[in-house]
């Protein structure tokens, strides 16, 4: 009676280590492709606040030259505009591919619940030994959450930051912008300590 109550729970206990295991790994992955995103979506921004200052220059100094010639009036900010055009659809791919990255992070917090609720199914009734060394399964689930609810602020202010940069006037406010692109407010460093505790407790980083 032991041995046939007891087998058909292995391979559940196997399979759900598993893939908490590559959840952790690949919450390690979408992180540090984010950050790359992230470095190269600053670059681009400044390149709009650069062109946008130099646009602001050159039509101040334009509007006196005016009525001397117009022809350049016109063709120098047009030239401006292009870039400033090419740039914001640039920062607007980096956006769509950070916007990706939180779909599959939404997808691992979704999956990590699936596990929770197989593991607390099969184990209600007695007490569950953790997967791996300390944390029970729930914790997984607990800090994929805090991970996804950062990444979801953050989001939804680089939306904020794509869609307003191109027509802020304002010095202040883009220099507020360029700040907030490279600084994230809404990932602290707490998410670094909450993967690498993952990462130690799935056994993809020593002691």
């Amino acid at each position: 009676m032991w041995k046939n109550s007891s087998t058909p729970r292995t391979p559940v206990l196997s399979v759900s280590a598993r893939k908490i295991k590559d959840n952790a790994a690949d919450w390690h992955n979408l992180m540090m492709k984010w950050e790359t995103l992230n470095d190269n979506g600053f670059s681009i921004a400044t390149k709009i606040v650069n062109i946008k200052n130099a646009t602001r220059f050159n039509d101040s100094t334009l509007e006196i030259e005016h009525t001397e010639d117009s022809s350049d009036c016109e063709r120098l900010p047009l030239d401006y505009n292009m870039e400033l055009e090419q740039c914001c659809a640039e920062l607007l791919g980096i956006f769509n591919n950070l916007a990706k990255i939180h779909e599959k992070m939404e997808k691992l917090c979704s999956t990590t619940k699936g596990v929770c609720d197989l593991e607390t199914y099969h184990h209600a009734a007695e007490h569950k030994a953790p997967l791996f060394h300390t944390w029970p399964v729930s914790y997984f689930y607990d800090v994929s959450v805090k991970l996804l609810d950062m990444y979801s602020q953050e989001l939804k202010l680089k939306q904020t930051i794509v869609e307003e940069i191109a027509h802020t006037a304002d010095q202040d406010l883009l220099m507020v912008y360029l700040s907030s692109w490279l600084y994230q407010p809404y990932i602290d460093n707490s998410n670094i300590v909450l993967l690498e505790s993952m990462l130690l407790e799935t056994g993809h980083r020593q002691l």
